[in-house]
């Protein structure tokens, strides 16, 4: 079932999400980013599992996000595109410097996505802070090495995504999945 599973990674205002909603507007299978929603959640409740506030009590919100994720995604043939997975919350805490406690490891073993994981490098073109998304353009680049690294140590082929329009990407996408 995980060779179903397609992670999209990459620093924040990269396109990833926007490709993955174009997916979803196609007909396929996704996930929602963990990192958006619970920072709208804990922002709406005064709650301080935040990235600003309480770093690891952040990183373990997404990681719970993430494996409920992965456990509650569609069954069928097709694919399901996740916006980020569980070794992005390992790339997260080396971001941070922060030490990656054995259950996450753990978690990134046992909780795994097609070999074949597709990075939306930094793109300071399109590159804009909202609410959520408070880093700078070069924290964007430090945490794509992050992550993109995580994924690498954790024997992932990394696909990086063309700086390209929407419908470019999906085509290079899909083109590129290789389901078994």
């Amino acid at each position: 079932m995980s060779e179903r599973f397609i992670v999209l990674t990459g620093g924040p205002g990269s396109g990833k999400s926007t490709l993955i909603d174009r997916l979803e507007a196609a007909g396929y299978a996704r996930t929602e980013e963990a990192g958006r929603a619970i920072i709208q959640d804990q922002s709406a409740i005064g709650g301080r599992a935040l990235p600003w506030a309480d770093k690891d009590l952040f990183a373990e919100l997404m990681l719970a996000w993430e494996l409920r994720s992965h456990r509650a995604a569609p069954t069928g043939d097709g694919p399901v595109f996740f916006d980020r997975g569980v070794v992005d919350v390992i790339g997260y805490l080396r971001l941070e410097d922060r030490p990656v406690p054995p259950h996450v490891h753990e978690a990134a073993l046992r909780f795994r996505y097609h070999r074949r994981v597709f990075a939306a490098p930094p793109w300071p073109e399109i590159y804009t802070n909202d609410a959520e998304r408070k880093q700078s353009p070069e924290e964007a680049e430090r945490t794509y090495a992050a992550v993109t690294g995580a994924y690498a140590d954790y024997g992932y082929e990394l696909v990086t995504l063309p700086k390209a329009s929407v419908e470019d990407r999906l085509g290079f996408l899909l083109g590129n999945i290789h389901l078994s």
